[in-house]
């Protein structure tokens, strides 16, 4: 009674905090529904000032827009659009296009033409000179291009005038960029004295003695390491840039459970399997059947049901059987019923409906078609139907058809597997009787076709009924229980440390007890890119408590995360900021570079003062090799570059190096000869291609360094998730 009395006299005061909660709740709400709060990084930055979110939509809807043409053209289904990829390709655009406009690059009209026709010095480009070529020549035809793009430009849809604009501006952008690396490319020089260091790096050759002590063989165990020891290492070393933070990131420690189907759930599916197997084998339409119950609900009696071995040439493109089934499948009949058998993740039973011959020969007579005169294509080739035959057909083709590559064979293809051709082509030389001469139609025109020869292995067509073992509701309750009793255990466990970086140790160890393996992942504030993880979700989540305000280090995942066939678990290991140092983020660093400098100490003082015979052992005799400064190479030891250029500091044939510390060991070596190089007249080989060297690099050098110089930070994940706007 007493506490609620305290409440009634303090009733004012709690209303003045509700209202106060309520009104900064309305007012936030309204804020970010009005857009009161303004976006400091929106989809993201570059040199600072945010990236327009419609003009990164367009570039989507352009790459969009591209990927159906090329679909279109290839006869298959669309790709996706990569918009990491969009994204890196618009950022690039954005920092080069500031550089056009600060040295004035522009092209004109009349350079435009000159760059597009291949005239005044321009060479015709190789996408335009194979599109327009003259048919009688075979070389580029500019009228044929002109044509083309008055055809654009005065066409009455709007979609091909704006192809039109996309294209004039691509090719605008390309010569800009030829024209600022072009520019760049004045500014690379390689002097003589360069030459003539290079031209000695490649060509003085030192035969060297050596013995070679490695780290190895001392055990990490053997050397001593306290606490005490690690902190003032790392205070001796943490200006170098090896222990520098280079962007800012947060470490994920995480680990999955696997969900995976019960011993009953596997006995239920394969008896399931059984049933699918007698019924398959009596139905009277395979077709309605398959259709019905397979995952895969396919089902087709032309060439395209074809599986092939794995080891196959066109196996990529098509169904495939196990290899450990190949003769079952070669050597089976019509009617035949294979499987169950486990093929990429799922359990099939196939019924065999035909057969593809692996060896096709064919001519055609191809007949272009025209938009609007489709007719006059078609009447064409009904009277060439009339009257041809196997015996005058090379006479049609002659005459008649447009494909220069197999004209000149009488319309003969050569050997070709049925896929190689566009599908409506494919199927009648898969289906059609050997000599019978029609047509089919494809987006090159209307063919004329005979079949001359089909041979070699057949491959059986399938009819598959395709399902995977899935885990029932039953076992993943059972599995999601389990999960959630882990994380409570970890909770539990983790609560008891007495710092973050113990929590982070008591989860990788409770882990690693219940079976699991603990990993990191890395995530960069700039540009939090993942691979990790399989579903967007999983990301989402991993970023939510990689990057919540307030997030630190130890926090645990508030919720097993479901990320397809697992659940994951995890903690936030580490928070790095760019440019600082902290000891407990580099510390496993540390320790390994602590470990191989006492091994260095204890190997020099081993081998200081001593000739090679005196080290040399069973275990480390004594070693023969050539090097040059320009490859520092060691034979039987690796790429020891620091090693090598300590021969060159003036050390004379016959004398010992003092104890060398390499990458692999510690070594001792001597001179035992140096070639004599032979006076060069001069060095324009050698700068030449230093100058080749440095051109070539130069694109991809420059834009990674202004990519840099931009300090592009990539929103677009935070932004989608609230995270950061």
């Amino acid at each position: 009674m007493a506490i609620i009395g305290k409440i009634r006299e303090k009733s004012w005061l709690i209303l003045v905090i509700v209202g106060g909660a309520l009104i900064a709740f309305i007012l936030g709400d309204w804020q970010r529904i009005s857009g009161g709060l303004e976006e400091v990084y929106g989809l993201g930055t570059v040199y600072g000032e945010k990236v327009d979110p419609v003009d990164f939509q367009e570039a989507i809807n352009i790459q969009r827009v591209n990927n159906e043409r090329t679909a279109e053209q290839q006869n298959k289904e669309p790709e996706p659009v990569d918009e990491s990829a969009v994204w890196k390709s618009f950022v690039q655009d954005l920092v080069i296009r500031q550089e056009y406009d600060a040295l004035g690059i522009t092209v004109g009209q009349n350079e435009f033409d000159a760059y597009l026709f291949g005239e005044d010095g321009f060479e015709v480009m190789p996408d335009l000179a194979s599109n327009f070529k003259d048919s009688a020549t075979g070389m580029f035809n500019k009228n044929l291009l002109q044509a083309k793009i008055d055809d654009m430009k005065s066409s009455e849809k709007a979609e091909d005038q704006k192809l039109w604009e996309e294209i004039e501006q691509g090719y605008i952008e390309k010569r800009k960029r030829e024209k600022y690396f072009q520019i760049l490319q004045q500014g690379i020089y390689v002097t003589k004295l360069e030459a003539k260091e290079d031209y000695y790096a490649q060509k003085e050759k030192k035969s060297i003695s050596f013995v070679l002590r490695r780290y190895s063989e001392i055990k990490d165990e053997d050397i001593e390491v306290t606490d005490e020891d690690l902190k003032a290492y790392f205070e001796e070393h943490k200006d170098e840039k090896k222990y520098e933070n280079k962007e800012s990131m947060r470490s994920i420690n995480f680990f999955d459970i696997a969900i995976q189907p019960s011993a009953e759930d596997s006995a239920k599916f394969h008896d399931k399997m059984e049933t699918y197997r007698n019924d398959l084998a009596t139905a009277e339409n395979d077709s309605a059947y398959i259709v019905k119950y397979s995952d895969m609900r396919f089902f087709t009696t032309n060439p395209y049901s074809t599986a092939l071995p794995e080891s196959h040439r066109k196996a990529k493109q098509h169904l495939t059987f196990p290899r450990s089934m190949d003769s079952t499948f070669m050597n089976s009949s019509v009617g035949d019923i294979i499987g169950p058998y486990e093929h990429m993740g799922t359990f099939n039973i196939a019924k065999i409906i035909g057969f593809t011959e692996d060896t096709i020969n064919a001519r055609h007579i191809l007949i272009p078609v025209t938009e609007g005169q489709e007719s006059v294509a078609e009447a064409r080739v009904d009277s060439i139907l009339a009257v041809i035959n196997h015996d005058n057909f090379t006479e049609f083709v002659n005459k008649y058809s447009t494909d220069t590559g197999s004209k000149e064979k009488g319309g003969e293809l050569g050997d070709f597997f049925f896929s190689e051709m566009v599908q409506p082509f494919a199927v009648y030389c898969a289906d059609k009787p050997i000599g019978e001469i029609g047509q089919v139609r494809s987006q090159y025109g209307i063919h004329i076709i005979e079949v001359l020869d089909r041979k070699g292995p057949k491959y059986p067509r399938l009819g598959i009924i395709s399902k995977t073992l899935k885990t029932s509701d039953a076992t993943l309750s059972e599995i999601e229980t389990s999960v959630y009793k882990l994380l409570w255990k970890l909770d539990d466990e983790m609560s008891k440390a007495k710092d973050a970086k113990e929590m982070v140790a008591i989860f990788d160890t409770v882990a690693k007890q219940e079976g699991y393996f603990s990993r990191p992942v890395n995530i960069s504030e700039k540009s939090p890119r993942m691979t990790a993880f399989n579903t967007k979700l999983a990301e989402d989540k991993i970023l939510e408590l990689a990057f919540k305000e307030e997030a630190a280090v130890g926090d645990l995942i508030e919720s097993p995360i479901r990320d397809q066939d697992k659940f994951l678990i995890a903690v936030l290991a580490a928070i790095r900021t760019e440019g600082e140092t902290n000891f407990e983020d580099v510390e496993d660093k540390v320790r390994a570079n602590y470990i191989q400098d006492q091994k260095v100490k204890r190997l020099k003082a081993q081998m200081m003062k001593k000739t090679l015979t005196e080290l040399a052992s069973d275990a480390n005799p004594i070693q023969k090799a050539d090097v040059t400064f320009a490859n520092p190479q060691i034979a039987s030891a690796g790429f020891e570059a620091g090693v090598v250029g300590a021969l060159y500091t003036g050390l004379k044939d016959g004398q010992q190096t003092q104890p060398i510390e390499g990458k692999q060991g510690v070594y001792v070596i001597r001179i035992d000869r140096t070639d004599e190089v032979p006076v060069a007249k001069d060095y324009e080989v050698e700068r030449n291609q230093l100058l080749s060297t440095a051109r070539a690099k130069l694109s991809g050098d420059a834009v990674k360094g202004l990519i840099e110089r931009a300090d592009v930070i990539d929103n677009r994940r935070f932004y989608s998730i609230g995270l950061r706007r």
